[in-house]
């Protein structure tokens, strides 16, 4: 995977994971290698969210109101 990746890219790559793993076709060496660049995917894309939750958190100041409720 590309480490420049945008967040979209990456949610479109792992759809097109997820489908040729669901298919059931590919050989055993095949299906561990998508399985491992779909881990990969996830946590890109889980990274690249977090990232964003944080931005918005901050710029609206709600990340201060989350902390109190917890």
């Amino acid at each position: 995977m590309k480490e420049k990746m945008t967040f979209e890219a990456s949610l479109a790559r792992l759809e097109q994971v997820v489908r040729e793993l669901e298919g059931g076709k590919a050989p055993l060496d095949q299906t561990l290698s998508l399985f491992e660049e779909g881990k990969t995917l996830v946590a890109h894309c889980e990274k690249t969210l977090t990232e964003a939750e944080q931005k918005v958190l901050k710029v609206t100041d709600i990340g201060e109101v989350v902390e109190l409720e917890k």
